[in-house]
């Protein structure tokens, strides 16, 4: 899941992105409404955690003007102002997807944002297998042949786009795009070496191969998963 964080306090948006990371997500941060207008027209973000006292451009704003895009990001606005009235305002006449109120509990905010990644289309199921490997999204658990692994979270969020991938290829730039974020250089051997170990905790080299010019891919998929 590839996430924005639109928050002027540095702090809490620091706290905020640090935390999604810890749960697999990959996520950017703006400090100004400008700016977090900008990077939703080149980055294609599935949630966007805004603030609505942003500089520069209010959130207010930034949520009218994406809601013009064809295909804009799930918005979660985020405020000071938890009144009935404040709450229909956002999400009926800037047309924001939720609303929480500061201060909030970060379990919430996890919470939140994983419903509005669901209602995209075409959501991936909870439960992803594959021979012997089971991936449960809600768990954050996965198994080998019924035997629990610890995964990172960078190891767990490589492994779920390769399940849904169906056995088709993932290009290194869609993982660094998707599990990493902007701040990733193309050229680290970050991706190469997250999935060198995640081979290694699923049971050997074989299990995820490297082509060329295409990426990554679970070897021997043979045809959907269930």
């Amino acid at each position: 899941m590839r996430v924005l964080v639109a928050e002027d306090h540095r702090v809490l948006a620091r706290t905020i992105a640090t935390g999604l990371r810890r749960q697999s997500m990959a996520v950017d941060v703006a400090e100004s409404g400008d700016q977090a207008e900008r990077m939703c027209l080149l980055t294609d973000y599935d949630v966007l955690v805004l603030d609505r006292d942003l500089p520069v451009m209010t959130g207010d704003e930034v949520c009218r003007r994406l809601r013009e895009l064809r295909d804009p990001p799930r918005i979660l606005l985020l405020t000071a102002a938890a009144g009935i009235t404040d709450k229909v305002y956002g999400l009926q006449e800037l047309g924001a997807d939720d609303y929480l109120a500061k201060p909030f509990d970060f379990a919430e905010l996890v919470a939140r944002v994983r419903a509005l990644s669901r209602r995209a289309p075409k959501p991936s199921p909870v439960v992803l297998r594959h021979g012997g490997i089971t991936l449960d999204r809600a768990r954050r658990g996965v198994e080998v042949d019924g035997c629990p692994v610890e995964l990172t979270p960078k190891e767990f969020a490589v492994l779920q786009l390769l399940l849904e991938a169906h056995g088709d290829h993932v290009s290194h730039r869609d993982l660094v795009r998707t599990v990493w974020d902007e701040h990733l250089d193309p050229r680290t051997s970050a991706v190469r070496t997250t999935v060198s170990r995640l081979r290694g905790k699923l049971g050997g080299p074989g299990v995820i191969t490297a082509d060329a010019g295409l990426g990554y891919r679970l070897h021997g998929v043979p045809g959907p998963l269930r």
